[in-house]
Formats: C-alpha cells, structure tokens, sequence
C-alpha cells in the first residue's frame, strides 16, 4: 500500500478553509494553476469532487464538510509537533489571545487579568469575546484559545477542564423593594414577580426545582439572555432575579443581594481550553494567570 502525501493535508485545510482554488493557492503561496492541479489529486485519493461550482463560487461537497474540521484538527496539531521548543520570555512575548466568557466574567475578573498580564507580558494582548453559547467549535478550530463556564455534557469530550470557583445562587432586588425589609422566608420569595436568564430562552432553571421541592412555583414574567439584562431590569422594576453570587460582582453595584431562603443552587465555574495547547509555554501561562486571579480573595464578593 503506498504511504499517503501528508502535505495533501495542507492542501486540503486550506481549500476547504477559504472555499476557492485562487484564495487557497494565495494562503499557500502557489499558482492558482499548481492549486488546481493538487485539488485534482485530492479528488482522486478521497474518490469524491470535495468542491464544486455553484455560479461563479464553490461549495463543499457533504464529505468536504465531513473532513473540514477533522483536517483542520491533524494540520494544528502537527504544526504544534513540529514547532520549537523555546524558554517563555514574556517580556518580549507579542501575542494575542482570546477568551470567550459568560456574562459577568468581564466584570468581575477582566480588570485584574489585564493588570496581571500587562506587568509580566507588556506585549501580549486579550480578546474577551461573550459566550452566546456551548458550542465547543470555536475551541477545536483555534478561533478562540480559553474559555469559561460551567461545564455540561456535550461541551466536548476532548476538551480539557479544570474548575476555577463554586459559585451560589443569590436574590437580588432594587434598593427599597419589599425584600429589603423583614424576613424572607421561600414562600415570600415565591410570591414575587422574576426575571429569569436563560441563553436559550428557557421558561425553567435550576431556582424553579428548588422551589418545586418545597411545593412552590414562582412567577417569572421576563426571559432574557444575560445576567447584565437581568439586572438592569431589576434596577428600575420590582423584580427578582437570582445569579450566581461570584460571576456577578461586578454587575451588581448598587443594587440589594441576600441569599436565598432554601438551599442555593450552585455551580462549577471551569476552565475549558483544547489539548492542542496544553504544552504550549504562553499558553499555560495565560491559565495560571486566570486560575490565580479566579483564586484570589481580592476577587470575591463581600459577604452578604
């Protein structure tokens, strides 16, 4: 059997990834002619056409978008195999990295990674993206290098975790609402009007089974996406929300906080990257950085 041409994979990875013969040939510095020619070969080992014309453009072929991120995934990696191993100096580290984090993260810990980062590494640079959702894509094709959140069961079987903080559930109102004054028992709490956060849009989540163990239900009269909506709807309305205690400090300013009145809902805060990078030097310090800072009392909410 003959060996395969692993440098088809190049190829292939850079075809896919810009969806032309002209736009691949310009990223691997070749004639659109040489391009052509190897997307001739590729058709011929694979048995299937991989891009075909759709007007002036190509489009990828169903086993094309099968092998896109596969490829994607063998180029990476042989290209961190086969990249030098260098002693980290971060005072002449130029680099950009990107985090992706829930809502609330920014606030709360972004300040204090950017104080830390600017004084061991001047030249490296944080792109904090928002999370609208689970998808563990963007990790797996190197568009974005961290992340955070809590952790479910299709976030990526290959994907390497590790817990930065536990976090509660807390209730938060406006100053002066009801809640301010007295005890809150459950049923008080219940009685209220919510808002609930739901990325999804969900009309459920982890309060409302609390408070069914206690045979109560809640009237949540609002939806939205994120804790930083949630709370400005709590600062000028009557209503409820409850967040997590810890991912939320630095969203909740001004506003009243107290615990809930039954057992609290809580969560795992991780840290999600890919296995690509684990033994990247710049990149294990840039997750020492955020477990540090995640770990530090300065960055804990006071006690409420």
């Amino acid at each position: 059997m003959t060996a395969p041409d692993l440098n088809m994979l190049i190829t292939l990875d850079a075809l896919l990834a810009e969806g032309s013969v002209v736009g691949a040939a310009r990223r691997l510095r070749l004639s659109p002619s040489a391009m052509s020619r190897a997307l001739a070969r590729l058709r011929a080992a694979t048995g299937d056409p991989l891009l075909v014309r759709a007007g002036r453009g190509l489009v990828p072929t169903p086993r094309a978008l099968d092998l896109r991120d596969r490829v994607r995934l063998l180029v990476q990696e042989a290209e961190a195999a086969l990249r030098p191993a260098e002693n980290l100096d971060l005072g002449r580290l130029t680099r950009t990295f990107t985090l992706r984090t829930s809502d609330g993260f920014v606030e709360s810990y972004g300040a204090a990674l950017l104080t830390r980062v600017a004084g061991e590494a001047p030249g490296v640079r944080i792109r904090f993206l928002s999370k609208p959702d689970k998808d563990a894509g963007p990790l797996r094709d190197g568009s974005v290098d961290l992340e955070t959140g809590v952790v479910v069961q299709d976030s990526g079987p290959e994907l390497r975790v590790q817990a930065l903080f536990h976090d509660r559930f807390i209730g938060v109102v406006r100053p002066g609402h009801p809640l301010c004054k007295g005890g809150i028992t459950a049923a008080r709490f219940a009685a209220g009007r919510h808002v609930l956060v739901s990325r999804r849009g969900d009309d459920r989540g982890l309060v409302d089974e609390a408070l069914e163990r206690l045979g109560l239900r809640r009237s949540v009269v609002a939806t939205v996406g994120g804790f930083a909506a949630a709370l400005a709807l709590v600062r000028g309305t009557d209503l409820i929300v409850s967040v997590p205690e810890r991912h939320t400090a630095g969203l909740r300013s001004g506003l009243h906080s107290f615990a809930l009145p039954f057992p609290a809902p809580e969560v795992t805060v991780s840290l999600l990257w890919h296995p690509r990078l684990d033994a990247d030097p710049a990149h294990r310090w840039l997750r020492g950085c955020v477990r540090e800072i995640c770990a530090s009392p300065a960055g804990f909410p006071e006690a409420i």
